[in-house]
């Protein structure tokens, strides 16, 4: 993003401009609001197509068991599905163990303090994969240009403090303004993680969304 005041074209280019060039930094902090989880079922058979079939079953299962439990069909979707050969090796030698079929499900929870509860529901109808979990908020547009104001205001700062150390005075409007990088943090997901059945209920814990901006901005003094 470049930002030019139309008055800099007052400035001839070969004259020698005083500019204080500083970087600014915008931070937001937010409760995220969108909880999204990748869940599946990995199985196993001699039979490919056997292994198929068990791993529908579950897939199944756990689609029915989600919609009961109030998550529309249109926020649950497939985001891998793999078939591949297992070997066990004996003595260097490669014996064929069956295959394995993986499939799972990315589950976009809009009640974010439901995320246990659709995860202790999935694992009580078959699920053995957790890969991800991931809390998101529906406001990131606005958090993202809350943040670059903050980020231009944190750089007129800057340059107001130089100027002010200098006792030189300083032109308000910046003549450049550049967004330098968008980050977002965020909780850290949880790690690929095979599931068994229990009675306790998993504790989900969302934490807060860190929204980061930074610019650089050139401001003129005299």
């Amino acid at each position: 993003m470049y930002y030019y005041p139309t008055y800099r074209n007052n400035y001839l280019p070969n004259k020698r401009m005083n500019v204080i060039r500083v970087t600014g930094e915008g931070i937001v902090t937010v409760q995220p609001n969108i909880a999204q989880v990748t869940l599946g079922a990995s199985t196993e058979a001699m039979d490919v197509t056997q292994a198929q079939n068990n791993n529908s079953i579950i897939i199944a299962s756990i689609k029915v068991a989600l919609k009961e439990l109030g998550v529309p069909e249109q926020l649950i979707q497939t985001v891998d599905y793999s078939i591949s050969p297992q070997y066990d090796y004996k003595e260097g030698e490669q014996i064929f163990r069956g295959y394995k079929v993986q499939h799972l499900l990315r589950v976009t929870i809009e009640h974010i303090e439901n995320t246990g509860r659709v995860i202790d529901t999935a694992v009580s109808n078959g699920a053995n994969i957790v890969s991800e979990i991931q809390f998101i908020t529906k406001d990131t547009d606005q958090l993202v240009q809350q943040t670059l104001s903050l980020a231009v205001i944190n750089s007129f700062q800057k340059a107001e403090a130089i100027a002010g150390t200098l006792g030189v005075n300083l032109i308000k409007t910046p003549i450049q303004v550049i967004e330098n990088t968008n980050l977002q943090d965020g909780p850290l997901p949880f790690q690929a993680t095979a599931f068994a059945k229990s009675e306790a209920a998993t504790p989900i814990q969302p934490g807060t969304i860190e929204f980061k901006s930074y610019i650089t901005a050139e401001y003129l003094y005299s």
